[in-house]
């Protein structure tokens, strides 16, 4: 598709694997030069390769999206090297305790998730705005989770910042509108990838007594479409949010779970 992102700027954070590569996969193909932002440069290198073979420029950037003072840094290295920031897309981000109570989830436990989750995009949109502001343009997509919509026990701390984030998107968007800067989320569901087929579907079918493949079967009925989503889907609502195809949206939720949280 064309989407008309070619040579725009793109800042992209946790891109090394999941949904983060995906993303940044297909905004090359799209045509947009790529700032790849993360902890683990090494992890980094085999998708800039990547993209970089599709003809766009990808350069690495380290940085703890936590901390403010790297995070500052990096966007200004970023500008540095592209004189502009067209597309902000948070996708850093952390599960944090899993299967805990909250009552059992620590102080640190939920600091360290929130930090993460709402910390980083807050710290990176701080300082990626003024830049869109001065350009009248920019389009920043943050990637949310459907327990984020509807909660989850036993996920309190990953829920909890998710929820957080949705109103830190919603906020900034209402901040931002008036230069021309679109504000979204999209809240991937559970998605394809190691961690369904290693963690989530062996639980499962352990609990019900049945095999790996009716446990899948079992999860995709939970939702309306009878599908588990992908990478990839999550990174053409992507797109389509940093578009202007999507012009006139912003401060949205976009559930991609096969209907899930909003049916």
């Amino acid at each position: 598709m064309d989407l008309g992102l070619k040579g725009q700027v793109a800042l992209i954070t946790g891109p090394a694997k999941g949904m983060g590569g995906a993303i940044s996969r297909a905004f090359a193909r799209e045509g947009a030069d790529l700032a790849l932002v993360g902890r683990d440069v090494a992890a980094i290198e085999p998708v800039a390769g990547e993209c970089r073979r599709t003809g766009v420029t990808a350069e690495i950037f380290r940085c703890d999206v936590t901390r403010p003072d790297e995070v500052a840094q990096t966007v200004a290295a970023v500008v540095e090297r592209f004189t502009r920031i067209d597309i902000l897309v948070n996708v850093a981000g952390g599960s944090g305790p899993i299967g805990k109570a909250g009552e059992a989830t620590t102080p640190a436990e939920f600091d360290a998730i929130v930090a993460l989750n709402m910390g980083g995009p807050f710290l990176m949109i701080r300082e990626v705005a003024p830049i869109m502001r001065a350009q009248k343009y920019g389009k920043i997509v943050n990637v949310g989770g459907t327990f984020g919509l509807r909660g989850k026990a036993g996920r309190l701390a990953y829920s909890g910042s998710k929820w957080g984030l949705r109103g830190l998107t919603k906020s900034f968007a209402l901040e931002l509108g008036a230069d021309n800067i679109n504000v979204n989320t999209v809240a991937p569901g559970m998605v394809e990838g190691p961690r369904f087929r290693s963690k989530v579907v062996p639980e499962m079918a352990e609990r019900l007594g049945i095999s790996v493949e009716a446990a899948i079967d079992h999860h995709a009925a939970d939702y309306a479409l009878r599908r588990i989503s992908t990478d990839e889907d999550i990174a053409a609502a992507t797109l389509f949010l940093a578009s202007d195809a999507a012009r006139q949206i912003t401060g949205v939720d976009l559930p991609v779970d096969g209907g899930w949280a909003a049916l």
